[in-house]
């Protein structure tokens, strides 16, 4: 028994092949949008791609550009289809390409909720990007005369004023490696001897930060050198006092970011989504209503029938599971039969 059964006059569809073709080309417009958020997020993560440990995060804005290529494609030869159904001649040239070509949209369907769901599945894999990232951006803020890493300190530096954050997880992170450069010491000071002395590694380290975590709506000047050291300033105590500088770390501020925007871009995705899955349901209709024409010459005094499935959801699973293993046996048919042809030329 063919599932959810709905009969068509000549009338009806019209009227459906008309609202799908409207449909698929909205569709059209939905796919040059998905197509530009993918877009925007791939240029956003390029602009950070230095404090990012791995091309990873790049799966997602590629996926939407390629789903929104595709969107846009498919859509607009459904529009065609359906333009072309409203007149028999026209449309016998496309009947035979229907079928596989609504099996098309079906996997179509199945990639695009795919990737909704990895829009906002990806955090994960983006925080631990992120944490590496920006470590090795840290360490590598003082190498301003290396080649191929004098724009570090630039890029980290915009990154904690824009994001309005400090270090990777707080500002004490620039605590434990050396921030600045060996070219702005003075190595015959006795105060920076004694640092580098009395680190393992030979590094100079300091309770102070960059510039750039200073928070300007502090209506005090900035401290951003000996932090820990309450004698240093007057009427400072940095453990109870509320320290003029962004206290939450980067790696947060561009965690909470990104997962903004691709949270944002899943469920535009997954609104697109339902729009395909819809216009595909109305293809299936118009393409069972006119294939159940009794006088496909001449449509405008037949009824018809249309439907979604032509079966149960059950018989139409076995009967896919069943087509699904007389392929499997055939390949193992062809593959036994080969080697056969091989030993003799072998004996």
């Amino acid at each position: 028994m063919a599932l959810l059964k709905v009969k068509f006059d000549q009338k009806k569809r019209v009227k459906l092949a008309q609202g799908l073709w409207l449909m698929n080309w909205l569709s059209v417009l939905a796919g040059i949008i998905l197509f530009s958020l993918g877009l925007f997020l791939k240029i956003e993560l390029r602009k950070r791609s230095e404090v990012m440990n791995n091309s990873e995060s790049h799966f997602v804005p590629n996926s939407l550009i390629g789903v929104g290529v595709l969107s846009c494609v498919f859509n607009s030869l459904a529009g065609k289809i359906c333009y072309d159904a409203l007149d028999p001649a026209k449309y016998a040239k496309w009947r035979p390409w229907l079928k596989p070509y609504l099996a098309v949209c079906v996997v179509f369907n199945a990639i695009l909720f795919l990737v909704a769901l990895c829009c906002f599945l990806l955090r994960g894999s983006l925080e631990s990007t992120l944490a590496y990232g920006l470590k090795n951006g840290m360490k590598y803020y003082r190498d301003t005369d290396t080649p191929g890493r004098c724009f570090m300190k630039k890029t980290i530096d915009m990154l904690q004023i824009e994001f309005k954050c400090c270090g990777n997880n707080g500002f004490r992170d620039w605590f434990e490696i050396q921030w600045i450069s060996n070219r702005y010491l003075d190595f015959s000071s006795k105060e920076v001897k004694d640092r580098i002395k009395s680190n393992v590694d030979g590094r100079y380290l300091v309770d102070g930060v960059p510039f750039s975590c200073c928070n300007p709506s502090s209506p005090r000047p900035c401290i951003q050198y000996q932090l820990t050291n309450n004698s240093a300033h007057y009427s400072y105590d940095h453990q109870t006092e509320e320290l003029n500088l962004w206290l939450h770390g980067c790696r947060a501020a561009l965690l909470s970011y990104y997962s903004t925007l691709m949270n944002s871009m899943g469920v535009a995705t997954l609104l697109v989504w339902l729009f395909e899955v819809s216009i595909t349901a109305g293809l299936r209709y118009l393409y069972t209503a006119l294939e159940s024409v009794s006088n496909p010459e001449d449509p405008t005094e037949c009824e018809s029938e249309g439907w979604l499935l032509e079966k149960s959801v059950s018989e139409t699973w076995k009967a896919f599971l069943e087509s699904f293993k007389k392929l499997g046996k055939s390949n193992q048919v062809e593959a036994e039969g080969a080697d056969a042809g091989q030993a003799p030329e072998a004996g």
